[in-house]
């Protein structure tokens, strides 16, 4: 058993690690969405995919060894938390500790996590909305009025002044 709650403790720091790294190109993102730099952003999505890969084979280890543990101590492995195993191991101050550590610190870093990402879905969405936004300014530019000539039969023929679709004529 105390050699599965060092796996345990082991797995849960190097996921607290893996979770900083990926904290830390968030940050960093934050200012490459403000910056508006392309090429930066897609060279920290490749980093963050990878990060995101080393995140879920860490979740699956340690998903093995709880399950292991719920084995050994004859428990349903849906239902053991890791507070509940916290607090079972009361009579071992020192793995309940650095076990209560390791949660602390996984928890605070998924807390900011989802704090910097759900911040630059904002930048992202407010950076998506501008371009938009020009984009129609710039169609709208480029639309020229129509003209008021009408057919025979009374409709507007809807003649637009100035150059059909935005062409170049070298007859003007």
């Amino acid at each position: 058993m105390a050699s599965l709650m060092e796996n345990l403790i082991e797995v849960l720091g190097q996921e607290c690690d893996a979770y900083e790294g990926l904290l830390t190109l968030s940050q960093k993102k934050t200012q490459v969405i403000a910056s508006a730099n392309l090429d930066d952003l897609q060279r920290i999505t490749d980093d963050e995919q990878e990060a995101v890969g080393r995140i879920t084979h860490l979740e699956k280890r340690r998903t093995e060894v709880t399950a292991d543990i719920a084995n050994v101590l004859n428990r349903d492995v849906e239902k053991l938390k890791l507070s509940n195993l916290i607090e079972m191991m009361a009579a071992r101050p020192q793995e309940q500790a650095a076990l209560a550590a390791a949660h602390d610190r996984l928890q605070g870093s998924v807390r900011e996590l989802k704090r910097i990402n759900e911040q630059n879905r904002e930048l992202l969405e407010n950076a998506l909305e501008m371009v938009e936004f020009e984009m129609n300014l710039l169609q709208a530019s480029k639309a020229a009025p129509e003209t008021a000539n009408y057919t025979r039969s009374a409709y507007s023929s809807g003649v637009q002044m100035g150059t059909p679709n935005g062409t170049f004529d070298a007859k003007q």
